[in-house]
Protein backbone atom coordinates (compact mmCIF):
# COMPACT_ATOMS: atom_id res chain seq x y z
CA UNK A 1 0.00 0.00 0.00
CA UNK A 2 3.11 2.46 -0.04
CA UNK A 3 4.70 3.82 -2.52
CA UNK A 4 8.34 5.29 -3.10
CA UNK A 5 7.77 9.15 -1.05
CA UNK A 6 5.91 6.80 1.80
CA UNK A 7 8.80 4.15 2.05
CA UNK A 8 11.09 6.86 2.64
CA UNK A 9 9.59 8.61 5.28
CA UNK A 10 11.46 8.78 8.72
CA UNK A 11 8.96 7.97 12.08
CA UNK A 12 9.62 9.39 15.15
CA UNK A 13 8.10 6.86 18.08
CA UNK A 14 8.40 7.73 22.23
CA UNK A 15 7.51 5.70 24.96
CA UNK A 16 8.98 5.14 28.17
CA UNK A 17 7.78 1.45 27.90
CA UNK A 18 9.92 -0.46 25.76
CA UNK A 19 6.94 -3.28 25.01
CA UNK A 20 5.22 -0.42 23.36
CA UNK A 21 7.95 0.90 21.14
CA UNK A 22 8.36 -3.08 19.99
CA UNK A 23 4.97 -3.51 19.39
CA UNK A 24 4.51 0.12 17.76
CA UNK A 25 8.09 -0.59 15.48
CA UNK A 26 6.44 -4.58 14.71
CA UNK A 27 3.41 -2.61 13.36
CA UNK A 28 4.46 -0.02 11.15
CA UNK A 29 8.14 -1.25 9.91
CA UNK A 30 6.57 -3.72 7.31
CA UNK A 31 4.76 -0.37 5.88
CA UNK A 32 8.67 0.33 4.38
CA UNK A 33 9.06 3.72 6.92
CA UNK A 34 11.94 4.45 8.35
CA UNK A 35 11.96 3.56 12.34
CA UNK A 36 13.42 5.98 15.31
CA UNK A 37 12.81 5.28 18.84
CA UNK A 38 12.79 7.14 22.10
CA UNK A 39 12.51 6.27 25.61
CA UNK A 40 11.80 10.03 27.09
CA UNK A 41 10.80 13.68 25.65
CA UNK A 42 14.25 14.38 26.51
CA UNK A 43 15.95 12.22 23.88
CA UNK A 44 13.08 12.22 21.61
CA UNK A 45 13.98 16.30 21.44
CA UNK A 46 17.22 15.29 20.42
CA UNK A 47 16.46 13.32 17.41
CA UNK A 48 14.27 15.87 16.43
CA UNK A 49 16.93 18.22 16.38
CA UNK A 50 19.27 16.23 14.43
CA UNK A 51 16.82 14.28 12.05
CA UNK A 52 14.55 15.25 9.97
CA UNK A 53 11.16 13.64 11.13
CA UNK A 54 7.88 13.19 8.75
CA UNK A 55 5.73 11.91 11.85
CA UNK A 56 6.45 11.58 15.57
CA UNK A 57 3.76 9.04 17.35
CA UNK A 58 4.14 9.81 21.23
CA UNK A 59 2.87 8.46 24.47
CA UNK A 60 0.85 10.66 26.84
CA UNK A 61 2.10 9.43 29.82
CA UNK A 62 5.97 9.52 30.14
CA UNK A 63 7.88 10.54 33.13
CA UNK A 64 9.46 14.15 33.79
CA UNK A 65 7.68 15.22 30.27
CA UNK A 66 4.58 13.75 29.70
CA UNK A 67 3.65 13.45 25.53
CA UNK A 68 1.65 17.40 25.42
CA UNK A 69 4.48 19.31 26.34
CA UNK A 70 6.56 17.06 24.60
CA UNK A 71 5.27 17.40 21.03
CA UNK A 72 4.75 21.36 21.95
CA UNK A 73 8.04 21.48 21.76
CA UNK A 74 8.66 19.50 18.59
CA UNK A 75 6.45 21.68 16.90
CA UNK A 76 8.25 24.83 17.79
CA UNK A 77 11.67 22.77 16.66
CA UNK A 78 10.18 21.20 13.40
CA UNK A 79 6.95 23.05 13.15
CA UNK A 80 6.45 20.89 9.63
CA UNK A 81 6.50 17.52 11.27
CA UNK A 82 3.57 16.03 12.40
CA UNK A 83 2.51 14.73 15.62
CA UNK A 84 0.20 12.08 16.74
CA UNK A 85 -1.05 11.23 20.56
CA UNK A 86 -1.17 7.94 22.51
CA UNK A 87 -3.46 8.25 24.92
CA UNK A 88 -5.77 6.71 27.49
CA UNK A 89 -9.46 7.24 28.38
CA UNK A 90 -8.45 9.17 32.24
CA UNK A 91 -5.97 11.47 29.98
CA UNK A 92 -9.13 13.16 27.76
CA UNK A 93 -8.24 16.68 30.02
CA UNK A 94 -4.69 16.81 28.73
CA UNK A 95 -5.14 15.65 25.46
CA UNK A 96 -7.43 18.39 24.92
CA UNK A 97 -4.64 20.49 25.93
CA UNK A 98 -2.40 18.79 23.88
CA UNK A 99 -4.10 19.42 20.90
CA UNK A 100 -4.37 23.35 21.83
CA UNK A 101 -1.07 23.58 22.52
CA UNK A 102 0.54 21.21 20.84
CA UNK A 103 -1.28 20.86 17.63
CA UNK A 104 -1.06 17.46 16.99
CA UNK A 105 -2.62 15.98 13.96
CA UNK A 106 -4.65 13.90 15.62
CA UNK A 107 -4.97 11.21 18.85
CA UNK A 108 -5.24 7.57 18.95
CA UNK A 109 -6.54 5.88 21.78
CA UNK A 110 -5.26 2.64 23.71
CA UNK A 111 -5.02 0.50 22.92
CA UNK A 112 -4.99 1.04 19.44
CA UNK A 113 -6.66 -0.59 16.61
CA UNK A 114 -3.62 -1.57 14.39
CA UNK A 115 -5.55 -0.95 11.35
CA UNK A 116 -6.79 2.34 12.08
CA UNK A 117 -2.93 3.34 13.20
CA UNK A 118 -1.53 2.54 9.99
CA UNK A 119 -4.40 4.57 8.06
CA UNK A 120 -4.07 7.05 10.30
CA UNK A 121 0.09 7.10 10.01
CA UNK A 122 -0.64 6.70 6.19
CA UNK A 123 -2.88 9.66 5.69
CA UNK A 124 -0.88 12.08 7.96
CA UNK A 125 2.25 10.93 5.87
CA UNK A 126 0.08 11.83 2.66
CA UNK A 127 -0.74 15.65 4.22
CA UNK A 128 2.83 15.75 5.08
CA UNK A 129 3.99 15.12 1.05
CA UNK A 130 0.91 17.46 0.58
CA UNK A 131 1.99 20.51 2.53
CA UNK A 132 5.65 20.14 1.51
CA UNK A 133 4.47 20.03 -2.27
CA UNK A 134 2.17 23.25 -1.79
CA UNK A 135 5.31 24.73 0.05
CA UNK A 136 7.91 23.55 -3.03
CA UNK A 137 4.87 25.05 -5.11
CA UNK A 138 4.66 28.32 -3.31
CA UNK A 139 8.48 28.71 -3.75
CA UNK A 140 8.34 27.96 -7.40
CA UNK A 141 5.72 30.55 -8.09
CA UNK A 142 7.84 33.09 -6.08
CA UNK A 143 10.91 32.49 -7.75
CA UNK A 144 8.80 32.54 -10.98
CA UNK A 145 7.55 35.62 -10.18
CA UNK A 146 10.44 37.32 -9.00
CA UNK A 147 12.50 36.05 -12.53
CA UNK A 148 9.02 37.25 -14.41
CA UNK A 149 9.65 40.87 -12.87
CA UNK A 150 13.17 41.09 -13.53
CA UNK A 151 12.34 39.95 -17.11
CA UNK A 152 9.34 42.38 -17.54
CA UNK A 153 11.65 45.02 -16.12
CA UNK A 154 14.57 43.89 -18.41
CA UNK A 155 11.78 43.62 -21.43
CA UNK A 156 10.74 47.83 -20.35
CA UNK A 157 13.96 48.82 -20.81
CA UNK A 158 14.44 47.21 -24.00
CA UNK A 159 11.48 48.30 -25.47
CA UNK A 160 12.05 51.32 -24.04
CA UNK A 161 15.72 51.61 -26.29
CA UNK A 162 14.04 50.42 -29.09
CA UNK A 163 11.63 53.11 -29.17
CA UNK A 164 14.46 55.10 -28.61
CA UNK A 165 16.45 54.41 -31.46
CA UNK A 166 12.63 53.54 -33.70
CA UNK A 167 12.25 57.89 -33.08
CA UNK A 168 15.87 58.42 -33.70
CA UNK A 169 15.26 56.24 -36.97
CA UNK A 170 11.96 57.99 -37.83
CA UNK A 171 13.29 61.16 -37.63
CA UNK A 172 16.55 60.54 -39.81
CA UNK A 173 13.56 59.00 -42.18
CA UNK A 174 11.46 62.09 -41.87
CA UNK A 175 14.49 64.50 -42.88
CA UNK A 176 15.46 62.09 -45.34
CA UNK A 177 11.50 62.29 -46.78
CA UNK A 178 12.04 65.82 -46.70
CA UNK A 179 15.00 66.36 -48.29
CA UNK A 180 13.81 63.88 -50.93
CA UNK A 181 10.73 66.08 -51.42
CA UNK A 182 12.32 69.30 -51.50
CA UNK A 183 14.79 67.66 -53.85
CA UNK A 184 11.62 66.25 -56.54
CA UNK A 185 9.62 69.82 -56.19
CA UNK A 186 12.97 71.93 -57.16
CA UNK A 187 13.34 69.14 -59.57
CA UNK A 188 9.62 69.96 -61.18
CA UNK A 189 10.59 73.77 -60.64
CA UNK A 190 13.20 73.33 -62.85
CA UNK A 191 11.41 71.12 -65.47
CA UNK A 192 8.57 74.20 -65.35
CA UNK A 193 10.52 77.36 -65.78
CA UNK A 194 12.76 75.38 -68.43
CA UNK A 195 9.99 76.50 -70.95
CA UNK A 196 9.50 79.98 -69.32
CA UNK A 197 12.59 80.80 -69.41
CA UNK A 198 12.71 81.12 -72.85
CA UNK A 199 9.50 82.87 -73.10
CA UNK A 200 9.17 86.67 -72.68
CA UNK A 201 5.59 86.39 -71.62
CA UNK A 202 5.24 82.85 -69.91
CA UNK A 203 7.22 83.91 -66.73
CA UNK A 204 5.27 82.35 -63.75
CA UNK A 205 2.41 80.68 -65.93
CA UNK A 206 3.03 77.21 -64.77
CA UNK A 207 2.65 78.32 -61.02
CA UNK A 208 -0.02 80.56 -62.07
CA UNK A 209 -1.91 78.04 -63.19
CA UNK A 210 -1.19 75.16 -60.79
CA UNK A 211 -2.97 77.79 -57.92
CA UNK A 212 -6.03 78.32 -60.00
CA UNK A 213 -6.65 74.59 -60.76
CA UNK A 214 -5.84 73.60 -57.17
CA UNK A 215 -8.58 76.10 -55.86
CA UNK A 216 -11.03 74.63 -58.70
CA UNK A 217 -10.48 70.96 -56.97
CA UNK A 218 -10.86 72.40 -53.62
CA UNK A 219 -14.13 73.38 -55.03
CA UNK A 220 -15.05 70.18 -56.86
CA UNK A 221 -14.06 68.23 -53.36
CA UNK A 222 -10.67 66.84 -55.04
CA UNK A 223 -8.89 64.86 -52.20
CA UNK A 224 -5.17 65.88 -50.75
CA UNK A 225 -3.83 63.29 -53.12
CA UNK A 226 -5.75 64.11 -56.56
CA UNK A 227 -4.98 68.03 -55.73
CA UNK A 228 -1.33 67.37 -55.56
CA UNK A 229 -1.43 65.65 -58.55
CA UNK A 230 -3.15 68.20 -60.12
CA UNK A 231 -0.91 71.25 -59.01
CA UNK A 232 2.28 68.93 -60.34
CA UNK A 233 0.28 68.66 -63.72
CA UNK A 234 0.00 72.55 -63.87
CA UNK A 235 3.34 73.11 -62.95
CA UNK A 236 4.82 70.81 -65.98
CA UNK A 237 1.97 70.79 -68.20
CA UNK A 238 3.89 72.96 -70.79
CA UNK A 239 7.13 70.61 -70.49
CA UNK A 240 6.16 69.09 -74.03
CA UNK A 241 7.23 72.44 -76.19
CA UNK A 242 11.41 71.75 -74.68
CA UNK A 243 12.58 71.92 -78.29
CA UNK A 244 10.21 74.55 -79.92
CA UNK A 245 11.61 77.65 -81.28
CA UNK A 246 11.35 81.02 -79.25
CA UNK A 247 8.98 82.19 -81.70
CA UNK A 248 6.62 79.44 -81.56
CA UNK A 249 6.63 79.79 -77.88
CA UNK A 250 5.06 83.13 -77.49
CA UNK A 251 2.63 82.20 -81.17
CA UNK A 252 -0.71 82.75 -80.50
CA UNK A 253 -2.21 79.32 -81.28
CA UNK A 254 -5.27 80.83 -83.81
CA UNK A 255 -2.32 82.51 -85.63
CA UNK A 256 -0.14 78.92 -86.03
CA UNK A 257 0.68 77.37 -89.36
CA UNK A 258 -0.67 74.23 -90.18
CA UNK A 259 2.82 72.47 -89.78
CA UNK A 260 2.91 74.80 -86.23
CA UNK A 261 -0.36 73.18 -85.49
CA UNK A 262 0.81 70.02 -85.68
CA UNK A 263 3.70 70.56 -83.93
CA UNK A 264 2.03 72.47 -80.96
CA UNK A 265 -0.93 69.55 -81.01
CA UNK A 266 1.88 66.83 -80.18
CA UNK A 267 2.65 69.02 -77.35
CA UNK A 268 0.81 66.88 -74.38
CA UNK A 269 1.43 63.44 -75.72
CA UNK A 270 5.64 64.69 -75.83
CA UNK A 271 4.95 65.64 -71.84
CA UNK A 272 3.45 62.04 -71.03
CA UNK A 273 6.43 60.70 -72.52
CA UNK A 274 8.88 62.48 -71.09
CA UNK A 275 7.55 61.96 -67.49
CA UNK A 276 5.80 58.93 -67.81
CA UNK A 277 9.24 56.89 -66.47
CA UNK A 278 9.46 59.26 -63.13
CA UNK A 279 6.99 56.93 -61.14
CA UNK A 280 5.85 59.80 -58.69
CA UNK A 281 4.51 61.86 -61.94
CA UNK A 282 3.30 59.19 -64.05
CA UNK A 283 -0.03 60.54 -62.90
CA UNK A 284 0.35 63.66 -63.38
CA UNK A 285 1.89 62.74 -66.70
CA UNK A 286 -1.83 61.15 -67.78
CA UNK A 287 -3.34 64.58 -66.65
CA UNK A 288 -1.21 66.79 -68.88
CA UNK A 289 -1.91 64.40 -71.86
CA UNK A 290 -5.48 65.25 -71.91
CA UNK A 291 -5.75 68.81 -70.62
CA UNK A 292 -6.31 69.66 -74.71
CA UNK A 293 -8.94 67.82 -74.60
CA UNK A 294 -12.38 69.84 -75.42
CA UNK A 295 -15.35 68.72 -73.38
CA UNK A 296 -17.57 68.53 -76.91
CA UNK A 297 -14.50 65.84 -78.27
CA UNK A 298 -12.69 68.52 -80.78
CA UNK A 299 -9.58 68.66 -78.51
CA UNK A 300 -6.52 66.84 -79.13
CA UNK A 301 -4.33 64.27 -78.77
CA UNK A 302 -6.95 61.79 -78.28
CA UNK A 303 -10.84 63.61 -79.08
CA UNK A 304 -12.14 62.34 -75.85
CA UNK A 305 -15.28 64.12 -74.83
CA UNK A 306 -17.47 64.89 -71.63
CA UNK A 307 -16.36 62.38 -69.35
CA UNK A 308 -14.80 60.18 -71.06
CA UNK A 309 -11.99 63.07 -70.13
CA UNK A 310 -10.17 62.99 -66.49
CA UNK A 311 -11.41 65.52 -64.40
CA UNK A 312 -8.01 66.79 -63.74
CA UNK A 313 -7.61 67.42 -66.86
CA UNK A 314 -10.64 69.19 -67.68
CA UNK A 315 -9.91 71.23 -64.44
CA UNK A 316 -6.24 71.84 -66.06
CA UNK A 317 -7.63 72.44 -69.51
CA UNK A 318 -9.74 75.54 -68.02
CA UNK A 319 -7.34 76.85 -65.57
CA UNK A 320 -4.53 76.83 -68.38
CA UNK A 321 -6.68 78.90 -70.67
CA UNK A 322 -7.82 81.04 -68.13
CA UNK A 323 -4.44 82.23 -68.00
CA UNK A 324 -3.48 82.16 -70.93
CA UNK A 325 -5.91 84.30 -72.73
CA UNK A 326 -4.53 86.73 -70.08
CA UNK A 327 -0.92 86.16 -71.72
CA UNK A 328 -2.28 86.69 -75.35
CA UNK A 329 -1.31 83.34 -76.30
CA UNK A 330 -4.61 81.72 -77.01
CA UNK A 331 -6.51 84.29 -79.12
CA UNK A 332 -4.13 86.79 -80.75
CA UNK A 333 -4.45 89.42 -78.01
CA UNK A 334 -4.11 89.62 -74.11
CA UNK A 335 -7.47 89.36 -72.67
CA UNK A 336 -8.16 91.45 -69.01
CA UNK A 337 -9.42 88.86 -66.21
CA UNK A 338 -12.93 89.64 -67.09
CA UNK A 339 -13.07 89.01 -70.46
CA UNK A 340 -10.75 85.86 -70.26
CA UNK A 341 -13.89 84.82 -68.00
CA UNK A 342 -16.67 85.27 -70.43
CA UNK A 343 -14.76 83.36 -73.05
CA UNK A 344 -14.69 80.79 -70.57
CA UNK A 345 -18.21 80.95 -69.60
CA UNK A 346 -19.29 81.44 -73.12
CA UNK A 347 -17.57 78.19 -74.17
CA UNK A 348 -19.28 76.22 -71.48
CA UNK A 349 -20.26 72.89 -73.00
CA UNK A 350 -17.66 73.16 -76.02
CA UNK A 351 -14.41 73.72 -74.97
CA UNK A 352 -15.20 73.03 -71.58
CA UNK A 353 -16.75 70.98 -68.60
CA UNK A 354 -19.71 73.22 -67.48
CA UNK A 355 -19.10 72.15 -63.82
CA UNK A 356 -15.34 73.08 -64.22
CA UNK A 357 -16.41 76.70 -65.19
CA UNK A 358 -18.60 77.13 -62.75
CA UNK A 359 -16.24 75.85 -60.14
CA UNK A 360 -13.53 78.51 -62.19
CA UNK A 361 -16.64 81.36 -61.82
CA UNK A 362 -16.69 80.96 -57.91
CA UNK A 363 -12.80 80.58 -57.20
CA UNK A 364 -12.10 83.87 -59.36
CA UNK A 365 -15.25 86.24 -57.90
CA UNK A 366 -12.68 86.91 -55.08
CA UNK A 367 -9.25 87.81 -55.75
CA UNK A 368 -6.59 85.19 -53.85
CA UNK A 369 -4.51 88.19 -53.15
CA UNK A 370 -7.90 89.70 -51.07
CA UNK A 371 -8.53 88.97 -47.08
CA UNK A 372 -12.11 88.39 -45.56
CA UNK A 373 -12.76 91.55 -43.55
CA UNK A 374 -13.32 88.91 -40.63
CA UNK A 375 -9.92 86.89 -41.46
CA UNK A 376 -6.44 87.63 -39.55
CA UNK A 377 -3.28 87.26 -40.61
CA UNK A 378 -1.02 85.44 -38.08
CA UNK A 379 2.93 84.25 -38.29
CA UNK A 380 3.34 80.87 -36.74
CA UNK A 381 4.29 82.31 -33.03
CA UNK A 382 1.05 84.06 -32.72
CA UNK A 383 -1.14 80.60 -33.59
CA UNK A 384 -2.80 79.29 -30.53
CA UNK A 385 -4.77 75.39 -30.66
CA UNK A 386 -8.52 75.33 -31.72
CA UNK A 387 -7.33 77.95 -34.38
CA UNK A 388 -9.70 77.77 -37.47
CA UNK A 389 -7.85 78.17 -41.32
CA UNK A 390 -9.55 81.14 -43.46
CA UNK A 391 -8.22 79.60 -46.44
CA UNK A 392 -5.73 77.00 -47.75
CA UNK A 393 -2.41 77.21 -46.08
CA UNK A 394 0.09 76.97 -49.42
CA UNK A 395 3.73 76.56 -49.10
CA UNK A 396 5.56 79.07 -51.15
CA UNK A 397 6.74 76.32 -53.19
CA UNK A 398 2.92 75.70 -54.35
CA UNK A 399 2.30 72.48 -52.77
CA UNK A 400 -1.01 72.30 -50.00
CA UNK A 401 0.11 71.82 -46.02
CA UNK A 402 -3.32 72.39 -44.87
CA UNK A 403 -7.08 72.59 -46.13
CA UNK A 404 -9.55 75.47 -45.18
CA UNK A 405 -11.59 75.05 -42.25
CA UNK A 406 -8.51 72.97 -40.58
CA UNK A 407 -8.87 73.17 -36.69
CA UNK A 408 -4.94 73.25 -35.51
CA UNK A 409 -3.77 71.64 -32.76
CA UNK A 410 -0.36 72.23 -30.82
CA UNK A 411 1.53 68.96 -32.80
CA UNK A 412 0.74 70.77 -35.77
CA UNK A 413 1.54 74.17 -34.95
CA UNK A 414 5.03 72.71 -33.51
CA UNK A 415 5.50 70.91 -36.96
CA UNK A 416 5.09 74.48 -39.06
CA UNK A 417 7.32 76.30 -36.79
CA UNK A 418 9.80 73.36 -37.50
CA UNK A 419 8.89 73.86 -41.59
CA UNK A 420 9.82 77.34 -41.64
CA UNK A 421 13.12 77.13 -39.52
CA UNK A 422 14.09 73.95 -41.77
CA UNK A 423 13.44 75.21 -45.12
CA UNK A 424 13.52 79.25 -44.02
CA UNK A 425 10.45 80.03 -45.51
CA UNK A 426 7.98 81.85 -43.54
CA UNK A 427 4.24 81.15 -43.71
CA UNK A 428 1.30 83.37 -43.01
CA UNK A 429 -1.85 81.46 -42.19
CA UNK A 430 -5.35 83.14 -42.80
CA UNK A 431 -7.32 82.28 -39.59
CA UNK A 432 -10.84 82.84 -38.91
CA UNK A 433 -11.06 86.03 -36.14
CA UNK A 434 -14.25 84.34 -34.34
CA UNK A 435 -11.73 81.75 -34.00
CA UNK A 436 -9.10 83.89 -32.52
CA UNK A 437 -10.79 84.20 -28.95
CA UNK A 438 -12.15 80.54 -28.89
CA UNK A 439 -8.68 79.63 -28.79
Amino acid sequence: MSDAPVAQATLLLVDDEANILSALRRLLRPEGYRILTAESGAEGLELVAAETVDLVISDMRMPGMDGAEFLTRVRGIAPDTLRVLLTGYADIQATVAAINEGQIYRYVAKPWNDQALRLTVADALALRRLQADNRRLAELTQRQNEELRVLNADLEARVDERTKALSVALKRTDLAHQQLRQSYLATVRVFSELIESRSSILAGHGKRVADVARAIGRVLKLDDAALQELVLAGMLHDLGKVGFSDALLDKPFTQLAADERGQVMRHPARAEALLTGILPLRGAAAVIRHHHENFDGSGFPDGLAGLAIPLSARILSVANDFDSLQLGILVGRALSREEALQYIGGNRGKRYDPAVVEALLQVTRVSPAEVQPNDLLLRTPQLKPGMELARDLVHPEGYLLLARDFILDQALIDQLKRIERSEGHPLVLHIRACKVEAA
